[in-house]
């Protein structure tokens, strides 16, 4: 039963090092390390459509949303676009 506890308890650190510790510096794009989108851009940088930031090639998350590839610096900013992607979306015919 110690031995039992001791691993919950190593797991729950574990779990708090990923999410806060370790994998927080991937917040908007500062690892070097982690989940990469494969395909990357061609050339220059894509613009993040949450918070603006520029995302290079190989780096930060991507997603194909009405037949359009969104690039997103961070995790953080690809779960605010698909909780509210209407909020970050262009609208239809809106010039700009």
């Amino acid at each position: 039963m110690r031995g039992l506890l001791s691993l919950l308890i190593y797991a729950a650190l574990f779990y708090l090092m990923m999410r806060f510790g370790c994998g927080a510096h991937m917040v908007h794009g500062h690892g070097g390390h982690g989940r990469h989108n494969e395909g990357g851009t061609d050339g220059g940088s894509a613009k993040d459509p949450v918070c603006g930031m520029p995302v290079e090639p190989g780096q930060g998350y991507t997603k194909n949303q009405a037949d359009q590839l969104l690039h997103f610096c961070s995790r953080n900013c690809l779960d605010k676009f698909e909780a509210e992607p209407q909020r970050y979306l262009p609208q239809k015919g809106a010039r700009a």
